[in-house]
């Protein structure tokens, strides 16, 4: 394949991963609709539970791939909405930590199961699934190398 004609394919497969995003990203909008939740907050609300207990803005932004005064305002937001609060790490320290809220556990757990996103992957075989997971997570490895020598 020609150098043009391999960049042409590299472009249209980037398309193609942007559609694929916007597409499920859209469906999960649709499907948390019923929650009243945008996709955004619902992600924040699962990445506090998948951290563990008390995860700080910055651990939280992190794991996000956000700025921690993104995650902060919206942490606020959701602590306005009751679905989070944010805990003294310790009585001596002044570092909070963010818990979700019986309503954010509840709501978390209503939101988790994603009919959209198993049958998508139920629609790869075991093997396409297998290779797919580890060319993304090749090219998300090459991202982070990258960002990271900017910073």
């Amino acid at each position: 394949m020609h150098k043009q004609n391999l960049s042409e394919a590299n472009f249209a497969l980037w398309l193609l991963i942007g559609k694929v995003n916007h597409s499920v990203m859209l469906g999960r909008k649709i499907e948390l609709s019923k929650y009243h939740v945008p996709v955004r907050r619902f992600y924040a609300l699962r990445t506090i539970q998948a951290l563990g207990p008390k995860p700080t803005i910055s651990e939280v932004a992190k794991q996000m791939e956000r700025e921690e005064h993104v995650v902060s305002r919206q942490a606020i937001s959701l602590e306005k909405d009751g679905l989070i609060k944010r805990v003294k790490l310790s009585p001596s320290s002044k570092l909070l930590g963010l818990e979700l809220t019986q309503k954010g556990i509840d709501l978390v757990k209503a939101g988790k199961h994603s009919k959209l996103i198993d049958d998508l992957f139920a629609s790869l075989s075991p093997t396409t699934r297998k290779q797919m997971e580890a060319g993304l997570n090749q090219i998300l490895k090459k991202l982070e190398a990258r960002n990271s020598l900017k910073n």
